[in-house]
């Protein structure tokens, strides 16, 4: 019995740390019952914790219940609509409810926040080709509505109709079967249930009505049916009865499966959820042990061996790295690159080069950085990578103090996220240009790249962003203003005038025009300015 099971009555006799680790390792095993109990207890001690409600909805999406895996995703997401996991979460549970378009929209608003995450972009291509695949046979599920629309205007016609029908629906019959496997066997059976009025106007001993139940069950396999046939999943349940593990020579300690693609593309998934949910230590030893199998596998057995190992690489990688591990992630990260390189595989080469630079960045070495990133440029297709590659290069040369290389990127940065429309990175952008802006000395320039991504970051309604915007550029001001010759070098005291609002009478000014205009007080109290100074320190005390 789990220390979870003991707790409905009695309530939490551990802490929250407790319970979640037990339910990560329940889900682990696969015991999704067991380990939802585990989160929903959890849940109690820290009703408010996101983490835990994508943990319990990835439980019930294992379990089918799709209602209740949308509905813990949605709530992990109310105070932080920008919750990554909670983002990802909702994408996987629509999708599995079969709203596809829904999904995708999910998929790609992760995607913009956190591009380097492998998981949003396969979200957004399964998607996509589920949706491709389902556009223009969604009436191939409805042939029993036919018979209130077409006219039947002759027996002969009526009997070629009927049998055109019966034909068509046997077609569906067979698909069905492919579709459900071992639970085609048991929609019958409820089905047949259904035919028996007395049986199905029992009620239940908690008083609820059989035939609802049954309407219930069968309604859900109709509804997996139809997501499965839109996907084109008929290989699905195949693939479930074939995966019959074989014993490898003496000395390896796992099994191989018979189908090399599938089992490949399963793991990976595994890894990928594992990462994303914090399960590092899992994550970090199944990518090893799946490293392990294919490396022992000839190449005629997997064709894209060496791309599959480049991926197992960057896997191993991203645990190392969350653990804090950074010289044995850029190992792996290069050994990634490697293999891209020596088999010409662009993505995966962009992808390795993308993780090598995080680390320099993440380390300090940002000359390193630069130049892996700046290799990167060429294969990178997508806006928001881009937007975001740009950016972070820029913002290495920032710290290395190369103040003009820093705009000129951060600019890049600006004009690629106009296109795409991204506020959020227009904002990030925005502050980059103004930082870099500052240190050159063009404080006009800076103010007005400051006060765009405070207007961003107010109409995106992100306080924290606000704030740390107004910080920014108040920190900024003080170092660089407390410099008297370069402020005396630089300043046009007219500047002062420049940041005077529209109407003195509104006390609702940015933080940013009030902190510019005291420290320019503070530094021009020279006589031909005296009294509009004094109309500054007056307002503003």
């Amino acid at each position: 019995m789990q220390m979870s099971d003991l707790e409905v009555d009695q309530g939490p006799r551990s802490t929250f740390q407790t319970y979640m680790a037990e339910g990560d390792q329940l889900f682990l095993k696969g015991e999704y019952m067991k380990a939802k109990a585990s989160y929903s207890t959890a849940l109690i001690l820290k009703p408010e914790d996101k983490n835990c409600f994508v943990a319990r909805s990835r439980c019930y999406l294992k379990m089918g219940d799709t209602d209740n895996a949308l509905s813990d995703a949605e709530t992990s997401l109310k105070e932080d609509k920008e919750f990554f996991k909670g983002l990802y979460q909702k994408a996987e549970a629509l999708y599995t409810m079969g709203d596809l378009e829904f999904a995708l929209v999910f998929y790609h608003r992760g995607r913009k926040l956190r591009p380097e995450l492998e998981e949003f972009r396969l979200g957004i291509q399964k998607a996509q080709e589920a949706i491709e695949n389902s556009v223009g046979k969604k009436l191939e599920n409805k042939e029993d509505l036919s018979s209130f629309w077409q006219p039947v205007t002759a027996t002969q016609p009526q009997r070629r109709h009927v049998k055109q029908q019966s034909q068509k629906s046997a077609k569906v019959e067979r698909s069905s079967k492919q579709l459900l496997g071992e639970l085609y066997s048991d929609k019958e059976y409820l089905e047949k249930l259904l035919k028996d009025e007395d049986l199905a106007k029992v009620r239940m001993r908690g008083g609820e009505c059989l035939q609802d139940l049954i309407l219930h069950s069968v309604g859900y396999l109709d509804r997996r049916i139809d997501f499965w046939r839109q996907q084109k999943l008929i290989y699905a349940r195949e693939r479930d009865r074939k995966l019959m593990q074989e014993k490898w020579s003496k000395g390896r300690l796992h099994s191989s499966p018979s189908d090399p693609t599938q089992y490949v593309l399963k793991s990976l998934e595994e890894i990928d959820g594992a990462l994303t949910s914090g399960n590092l230590e899992w994550s970090l030893k199944e990518a090893r042990h799946v490293m392990r199998t294919v490396q022992g596998w000839p190449e005629e057995d997997l064709p894209n061996r060496n791309e599959v190992l480049a991926n197992l690489h960057s896997c191993i990688g991203n645990a190392l790295m969350d653990l804090g591990k950074m010289d044995q992630a850029l190992t792996q990260y290069q050994k990634s690159l490697q293999l891209a390189i020596h088999s010409e595989l662009p993505d995966a080469k962009s992808q390795a080069l993308d993780n090598i630079g995080r680390v320099y960045a993440h380390t300090g070495k940002f000359t390193e950085a630069i130049n892996v990133w700046e290799e990167k440029i060429p294969l990178v297709r997508d806006s928001v990578e881009k937007t975001w590659l740009f950016y972070e290069i820029g913002r290495c040369y920032l710290e290395l103090k190369r103040h003009t290389e820093a705009r000129e990127y951060g600019c890049r940065s600006l004009d690629t996220a106009e296109e795409i429309g991204d506020d959020k990175w227009l904002l990030n952008a925005s502050v980059l240009v103004a930082q870099a802006d500052l240190h050159l000395g063009d404080f006009q320039s800076s103010t007005s790249h400051f006060e765009e991504a405070l207007k961003r970051a107010k109409m995106l309604k992100d306080d924290s962003a606000v704030d740390a915007v107004q910080k920014v550029f108040s920190l900024h001001l003080s170092v660089h203003l407390h410099s008297e010759s370069v402020f005396s070098l630089r300043c046009p005291h007219l500047i002062v005038f420049s940041f005077r609002p529209s109407s003195w009478q509104d006390k609702i000014l940015d933080t940013t025009v009030i902190s510019t205009a005291a420290y320019l007080v503070s530094f021009n109290k020279q006589k031909p300015f005296k009294n509009k100074i004094n109309s500054f320190e007056t307002y503003f005390l």
